[in-house]
């Protein structure tokens, strides 16, 4: 029998179990992989979407410091969604580059096609994202959907093995 919640520290080492598990959370301290928590559901809505905060929030906890999650919708088994992100004060650009780094490497262990976000954050321009391989994506009104695709054309896997701890 599955468990509900599974922890992988070594993408590498547990191909399978990422595999087969739909719905994660990556976290990252400090511009290394600290583990890969795999869960029974998906990722749907964040308390910030409900309760109106700062738009300076940050997470607490340890400085430098970013969870990214990540669903494989049913409808389509092909493609990763980068649903949300959450960061500590003091988070680095490169601890963020990072963890896509990682989701680029669940890509390439799962065969994904492509993956897909919604940007919502400002901050983060087209340009940058541009840089990092994503481009515009079905353009709507009040969303910035991109994707990133592969069809079998993965980055290099060295880059993963460098940001493990």
């Amino acid at each position: 029998m599955k468990r509900l919640v599974q922890t992988v520290r070594d993408p590498r080492q547990d191909g399978p179990v990422l595999r087969a598990r739909r719905y994660g959370v990556i976290v990252m301290r400090a511009g290394r992989l600290e583990a890969i928590h795999l869960r029974p559901l998906p990722k749907w809505i964040s308390r910030a979407e409900l309760v109106p905060i700062p738009w300076r929030y940050h997470a607490r906890g340890p400085r430098d410091a970013c969870w990214l999650y990540y669903n494989q919708p049913f409808r389509f088994p092909n493609f990763l969604a980068l649903k949300y992100v959450v960061s500590t004060a003091g988070t680095r650009l490169t601890t963020f580059h990072n963890a896509l780094h990682v989701l680029d490497g669940i890509a390439r262990i799962k065969q994904i096609d492509a993956l897909l976000c919604d940007v919502s954050n400002v901050r983060i321009s087209d340009r940058l994202l541009a840089r990092w391989g994503w481009e515009p994506h079905k353009p709507q009104r009040w969303h910035r959907n991109y994707i990133k695709r592969f069809y079998g054309h993965y980055p290099d896997p060295g880059v993963l093995q460098s940001v493990l701890a």
